[in-house]
C-alpha cells in the first residue's frame, strides 16, 4: 500500500475509535512520547499518559464523544514522518449538555515499524469567517 494511503488509513483509524469513544482503541493509535497541543487546555500534554490522566477525569465528570468526522485531509510526507491536517467535526457532551465543534487539526504520525503511529496533535478551534 502507498505510504500516503497507509497515513491516511492510520488518521482514519484514530478518528473512528475518537469517534465510537473506545479509549483503549483510540489511545493506541499514539505513541508513549505522543505531545498534544489543544486549545481547550492550559499548557500542552508531554506524554501519552498525562492525555490518557485527563481523559480519565474528563469521563469521570460526564465526557463522551457522540460522532466525529474529518475532512479536507491533506497529507504531507516527510520520510518516516508525515504531517496530516484536516477539519474536524465533533458532536461530544459534557456533564449532559452536547456541543457541536469546528475544529482544525494536525496529526503528525511518525512510521514505527509497519505502523504508523501518531506522535503529536495540536487541536485548533476554527473562527468563523
Amino acid at each position: 500500500m502507498d505510504q500516503t494511503l497507509q497515513v491516511r488509513q492510520a488518521a482514519a483509524d484514530l478518528v473512528a475509535a475518537f469517534a465510537s469513544n473506545d479509549t483503549a482503541r483510540y489511545f493506541a493509535c499514539f505513541s508513549e512520547d505522543a505531545t498534544f497541543l489543544f486549545h481547550t487546555l492550559p499548557q500542552p500534554l508531554l506524554s501519552r499518559h498525562a492525555y490518557e490522566e485527563i481523559w480519565a477525569q474528563w469521563q469521570t465528570e460526564g465526557f463522551a464523544v457522540l460522532a466525529c468526522e474529518s475532512g479536507n485531509a491533506q497529507v504531507s510526507l516527510q520520510g518516516d514522518v508525515a504531517i496530516f491536517m484536516h477539519d474536524v467535526a465533533t458532536h461530544i457532551r459534557i456533564a449532559g449538555e452536547e456541543h457541536q465543534l469546528s475544529e482544525r487539526e494536525t496529526i503528525v504520525f511518525r512510521r514505527q515499524g509497519d505502523r504508523w503511529l501518531a506522535c503529536h496533535e495540536h487541536l485548533s478551534v476554527v473562527s468563523p469567517a
